[in-house]
């Protein structure tokens, strides 16, 4: 955690303000709703994923 610290430095309120705009700028109001449904469907299959794989983990300890 501290090397990402380091690294980013800290974000406040200024810096998200300014990468909210050129966001905004860059892919306009209309794509952006289109952006986070895509980004929100991959989060979702990833977690889905992610416990599909701990589950098959599960069973073969299971097994054994």
């Amino acid at each position: 955690m501290n090397s990402l610290v380091i690294y980013f430095g800290f974000i406040g309120g200024p810096q998200v303000i300014i990468i909210l705009v050129v966001v905004l700028l860059l892919f306009g109001g209309r794509k952006i709703p289109e952006l986070m449904k895509g980004l929100g469907s991959g989060i979702k299959e990833f977690k889905n994923a992610s416990k599909e794989e701990e589950d098959s983990e599960d069973k073969i300890e299971d097994k054994k």
